[in-house]
């Protein structure tokens, strides 16, 4: 019977360390897999030393252990023989690691259901509001800082960090940087202002000096004193054709044009009128010029001009204008032998030569070939020579 039951305990015995086999792998997955994230918290925010249930758990095995020992010391007191007390010693030990198990599955349930209520106060303080905090492991392992913040506000920060980042993105203007702005487009106005005054209303920039150009007949003081341009007015003020227009007043005068020689120079261009004959009213001299204007009195006729014989000599008259235009455009080898012109209409213009011969000239049209002509009729003898149809010369008595 002794052998049945050592065998029937044996058996109870390898049925109980399977069981407890089973038993303790099925709570480490329970424990893995459901209290992983209040563990993990629990030793993130509370700090709980994650070994008490380990400590439990041995501190049971101890105190079932002792108890054995207790139990086989009073078998062994009783006069129990050694079969019966290895048979004891046995089924006490099988005990304590039955008892040791359930102590360590109560132990894990213990920590299992702890966690569970810090987590679900933890929830309850959080408040209904806030998003739930992820676990460690769908945080990829995030520890400190980071490790407790909502992964979509870390996403949304990470973003904004990116458009801050951004090259072609400008950022808001700061309160300094308004003020600097602000006040260096003021003090640009100002420059501008000052700038402004300094170079239209003060002599700065002001007429130091009047320079005559061109001017031969005409002496340079009255060219000056035409023009009326006082010292130090302001360069970009001054009316340069106003001025012109007073020095083109003078009789001489037949083009002039002011011009700024910067920075505080004016310069008077002047193209005198050049006469083509003389006008004789009794003892006076008058120079006519291409224009027909009877523009200057001298004392005695330049040499080489010819005397235009008219009564009425002016620059609207037409026959004066004829005369003055065919003189104008005579060759120079011609004009020296002309010694008076005449012209009764615009079509009569007539010259008349040094030795006395005559030249019907026409009208001023085909002056070019008329002259041509001429130069060529000249040569024959004659007294006067039609060239008014230069087609068609004729040479007379």
């Amino acid at each position: 019977m002794d052998d049945t039951r050592d065998e029937d305990d044996g058996e109870k015995t390898g049925e109980e360390r399977r069981a407890r086999r089973t038993r303790s792998t099925r709570d480490r997955h329970g424990r893995t897999g459901t209290t992983a994230t209040g563990d993990a918290r629990t030793r993130r925010r509370g700090g709980e030393d994650t070994e008490t249930p380990r400590r439990r758990t041995a501190a049971g095995k101890s105190a079932d252990q002792r108890a054995a020992g207790r139990s086989a010391r009073l078998n062994r007191r009783d006069g129990a023989g050694p079969e019966t007390t290895g048979r004891s010693g046995r089924r006490g030990a099988g005990d304590a690691e039955s008892a040791g198990t359930a102590s360590d599955g109560a132990a894990g349930s213990r920590g299992e259901a702890a966690s569970v209520r810090r987590a679900g106060s933890r929830g309850r303080v959080r408040g209904r509001g806030e998003p739930a905090r992820p676990d460690s492991s769908s945080r990829g392992g995030r520890t400190g800082r980071d490790s407790g913040r909502p992964a979509m506000r870390r996403s949304r920060s990470d973003a904004v960090r990116a458009r801050r980042s951004e090259p072609g993105e400008r950022r808001p203007p700061t309160r300094r940087r308004y003020l600097t702005r602000r006040w260096v487009a003021v003090l640009t106005v100002l420059a501008v202002l000052t700038v402004a005054y300094l170079v239209m209303f003060t002599s700065l920039l002001g007429v130091r000096s009047v320079e005559v150009i061109g001017a031969k007949e005409i002496p340079e003081a009255d060219v000056v004193g035409a023009a009326a341009i006082e010292h130090g007015t302001p360069m970009v003020r001054l009316d340069a054709d106003q001025a012109a227009a007073r020095v083109a007043e003078l009789p001489r005068v037949f083009e002039v044009r002011v011009e700024r020689s910067w920075p505080s120079t004016v310069e008077i261009i002047v193209t005198e009128r050049s006469p083509v004959a003389v006008l004789r009213d009794g003892d006076q001299i008058h120079l006519v010029d291409r224009t027909g204007l009877n523009y200057a009195k001298v004392a005695a006729a330049p040499p080489g001009l010819p005397v235009l014989a008219m009564s009425n000599v002016r620059p609207d008259d037409p026959a004066t204008k004829a005369a003055v235009t065919v003189l104008a455009s005579i060759p120079k080898q011609l004009s020296d032998q002309v010694t008076t012109v005449t012209a009764d209409t615009p079509g009569n213009v007539r010259l008349t030569l040094t030795d006395g011969r005559l030249v019907k000239w026409g009208n001023a049209n085909e002056n070019p070939r008329k002259a041509a002509v001429l130069a060529a009729l000249l040569t024959r003898p004659g007294k006067t020579y039609d060239v008014a149809t230069p087609d068609f010369p004729t040479v007379s008595e």
